[in-house]
């Protein structure tokens, strides 16, 4: 498979899920812009094939202007990874108005701008992927984060609307449903369980692979591998569908 010629963009891409699909684009050939809120973290990671944008995805006119800057720069968007969010949980009398917003803000409404400034450029082309990364919180409740689980339902929704809105055309619109994964999120939470309830770091990290079916947390690059599939040779009939990665069937 080669993807050369073809500009990609992955929000949150400095890190986690977001920094292993645009390596693993990159590795195919791909010109992979990556943005994210620190600039200093994606520079740290740039070269290769990839290309720092310092872009907020909770911020309209940030991704407007930031968008703008990488088509300018390297072309039409040709791939988008509307992958930036964050993980956080509140039981529902504990959660306040401004908590809701904030998740959806970055987690809901970042998906949709950066899908709509994606397409700005992508509609000039004639071949796209739009790959959203929602969660398996996207596909069933998640004790504790009903905000959470909300904003990667409403991810879902999205892609399954935006798959109907350009059936046939040359784009495709599909969703990765990752359950727990390595990542500095995780790893963080971890820490936060083991605060809280006095287990050790071994048994927190338990904990949170034991919410993956076979009992194992994800590594990125199962999920990057997922990424690569939907942009790869014989994918244009994969359009509107949610991708569970989770050890097995939910």
């Amino acid at each position: 498979m080669s993807l050369s010629g073809k500009h990609a963009l992955v929000t949150g891409g400095g890190t986690g899920i977001g920094l292993a699909i645009a390596q693993a684009l990159a590795a195919q050939g791909a010109t992979v812009t990556i943005t994210g809120r620190r600039a200093d973290v994606l520079e740290a990671v740039a070269g290769g094939g990839l290309f720092a944008q310092q872009m907020d995805v909770a911020d309209e006119a940030s991704v407007v202007t930031g968008t703008a800057a990488a088509v300018a720069a390297r072309g039409p968007v040709q791939i988008c990874v509307a992958n930036a969010g964050i993980a956080e949980g509140k039981t529902l009398q504990k959660t306040d108005l401004e908590f809701w917003h904030k998740i959806m803000r970055i987690n809901l409404d970042g998906a949709f701008l950066t899908i709509r400034e994606s397409l700005r450029s992508m509609q000039e082309t004639d071949w796209g992927r739009v790959i959203a990364i929602s969660s398996i919180a996207g596909l069933k409740g998640l004790k504790g984060a009903g905000a959470y689980a909300a904003s990667k339902h409403g991810v879902v929704g999205l892609m399954r609307t935006y798959s109907e809105e350009f059936l046939g055309s040359p784009y495709t619109f599909n969703t990765l449903c990752p359950g727990y994964v390595e990542t500095d999120i995780v790893t963080r939470q971890m820490s936060s369980i083991a605060a809280r309830t006095g287990q050790s770091e071994a048994e927190a990290r338990a904990y949170m692979a034991s919410g993956n079916r076979h009992k194992r947390l994800l590594q990125p690059e199962e999920v990057s591998a997922a990424a690569l599939w939907l942009c790869g040779a014989g994918s244009d009939s994969v359009n509107g569908q949610e991708i569970a990665i989770a050890g097995g069937t939910l």
